[in-house]
């Protein structure tokens, strides 16, 4: 305590501590308690044991739950959350529940610890956890518009932290944090690249994306990149979970709000109707990870809910120089065509066609020109211009679709936007 550094093992000899124990009186002018409370104490919350343990309780709560997804409704496992207490010799008792206590928790726990080696499996399990919490339209053949789970997470103690949980899963998917060497674990990794419960989650997720998809199957997996970021992978996927719940009868999603309405950190202009939920990132740095994480397709289903829900987010990237590193990518996607599956194609094209909607980029990816595109292989382009790529890329998937798929897709809407 005081103006030096100090530690719990100090406290005892503390000066300013037995002062304050004293039976001296002290004057609330005195410089002393400037002296008190200028201390630097580090709480201990890098305790390996208690991040262990922590861990463990999650991860034995993420297999209990993904098992009472599958056997009970949520209204039963509601039940297993509710805890009454009763005193010796009192007929009456309490009635708590847990269940809103655990969601809040979870969430307090991804937004205020922060990102190191040795809290990312923690906070990689408490992402998973969520996601197993939300897998109970997995189970339903409708869409579940008055859910509990989700009654708990847009109200009560969890609305106030909605903007704070997406931002904190935005910057997950930007910063793409690789997974910790097994050096810096505190208990021993699994050999396979995440253990069970990360492949348990992951098959949740990949469940919900087949419903967010309409039942869609998934594109070829991308293992290496699931593995080496799985935080930011399973951050991704909890993000459009929950941006893609349905509204409640008494109020809209916040998070399909907040991803609406989130803002750049360099836009000083003042809303003249600011959203509750909203927050301000960095665009440039999600821009960037847009652009290089196009491969996936829950990255593609990011790209196309904020072209599309957010007008800060779509004006910015239509003002970009550099269109080429987000539109070569989406390219690339379509001319592979016979390796993804006809959602993600079509998310594709979508995105395609909300950019071209846009007089000024239609004008400006003709004056981009490209040299040596390697992925193209069905002829050598030494020079294209980007426009030029893009018909050329377009007109090859429309007949790939019309002669090998026949998938439906809105062709006088492409038609008119592609002619320059």
């Amino acid at each position: 305590m005081g103006a030096n550094s100090s530690t719990i093992k100090e406290l005892s000899e503390n000066e300013y501590l037995k002062k304050l124990s004293g039976t001296d009186s002290i004057s609330e002018n005195e410089p002393f308690w400037n002296q008190l409370l200028s201390f630097t104490l580090s709480t201990p919350t890098n305790s390996q044991l208690f991040i262990w343990q922590a861990h463990n309780a999650l991860f034995i709560i993420c297999c209990l739950i993904k098992v009472f997804t599958s056997q009970v409704s949520e209204e039963e496992l509601l039940l297993h959350f509710t805890y009454r207490a009763t005193d010796p010799g009192n007929y009456e008792s309490d009635t708590e529940d847990l269940f809103e206590e655990l969601l809040f928790c979870l969430i307090q726990l991804i937004v205020e610890i922060p990102l190191l080696d040795l809290t990312y499996s923690i906070l990689l399990e408490a992402v998973t956890a969520l996601i197993v919490l939300l897998s109970y339209q997995l189970f339903h053949k409708d869409i579940l518009h008055e859910s509990p789970i989700h009654k708990h997470l847009m109200n009560g103690r969890c609305l106030p932290y909605t903007s704070r949980l997406v931002k904190t899963l935005l910057y997950n998917f930007i910063r793409q944090e690789k997974s910790p060497p097994p050096g810096s674990h505190i208990f021993p990794q699994q050999q396979d690249g995440g253990g069970l419960l990360y492949g348990l989650a992951s098959g949740v997720a990949s469940g919900i994306w087949t419903v967010l998809t309409l039942g869609g199957v998934g594109s070829k997996p991308t293992p290496q990149q699931e593995q080496s970021s799985p935080l930011a992978n399973q951050s991704l996927l909890l993000l459009l979970v929950l941006s893609n719940l349905t509204d409640s009868p008494d109020c809209p999603n916040p998070f399909r709000q907040s991803v609406t309405f989130f803002k750049n950190t360099q836009d000083s202009s003042v809303s003249p109707t600011p959203n509750p939920h909203s927050f301000q990132i960095n665009f440039n740095s999600l821009y960037t990870s847009l652009c290089e994480q196009q491969k996936s397709d829950q990255a593609t289903l990011l790209l196309y809910t904020l072209l599309h829900q957010n007008s800060n987010v779509r004006t910015y990237v239509l003002a970009r120089s550099d269109m080429e590193n987000l539109v070569l990518p989406i390219l690339e996607i379509l001319y592979h065509v016979e390796e993804r599956n006809s959602h993600h194609v079509y998310m594709a094209l979508i995105i395609l066609l909300i950019l071209t909607e846009d007089d000024g980029f239609n004008r400006s990816i003709h004056e981009v020109i490209l040299k040596n595109i390697t992925w193209y292989t069905e002829r050598v382009l030494t020079e294209i211009s980007l426009g030029s790529l893009l018909i050329l890329v377009v007109i090859r998937t429309i007949q790939f679709n019309m002669t090998r798929t026949r998938v439906r897709l809105s062709l006088p809407n492409f038609g008119r936007n592609f002619v320059f």
